[in-house]
């Protein structure tokens, strides 16, 4: 019985620490505000890319609904640098997803992904999704 007690602390403790961890973990703009060479409109296993037409005003119009979505930070950039890297925390744990946003002409681009683990399982397509139909819903 005690052992049981000992294992069931260990995993608590272990818990709590990841817990802490994800949260506290720096995000260094060096190494995440960054945006592939070529982006195209796919799903990965740990993230997604779209590119979308949206006239020269598209990364000011996106970055005010994207601004609007919960637990979503601005890591880097503005829209006056023609690229934004965002981090949206999940609710429960807090785990961050990186989304970097750039203009490229009448284009724009999104690159989202994540920082821990292996699959997102769809859930950053289906974030750049709803702020594409959001978008998209503004003209």
């Amino acid at each position: 019985m005690k052992w049981v007690l000992i294992l069931i602390s260990a995993i608590a403790a272990l818990a709590i620490g990841l817990a802490i961890w994800v949260r506290a973990a720096p995000s260094d703009p060096g190494v995440w505000h960054v945006m592939p060479g070529a982006v195209t409109n796919r799903d990965m296993a740990g993230g997604a890319m779209r590119v979308v037409g949206a006239g020269e005003d598209g990364l000011i119009r996106l970055d005010s609904i994207i601004r609007k979505t919960p637990r979503t930070t601005v890591l880097a950039g503005s829209p006056d640098e023609g690229m934004i890297t965002y981090i949206t925390r999940s609710k429960l744990f807090g785990f961050p997803d990186y989304t970097t946003i750039r203009q490229n002409g009448a284009q724009i681009e999104l690159y989202a992904r994540l920082r821990f683990g292996a699959s997102d399982l769809g859930v950053n397509a289906k974030r750049l999704d709803r702020w594409l139909a959001l978008f998209g819903q503004r003209g």
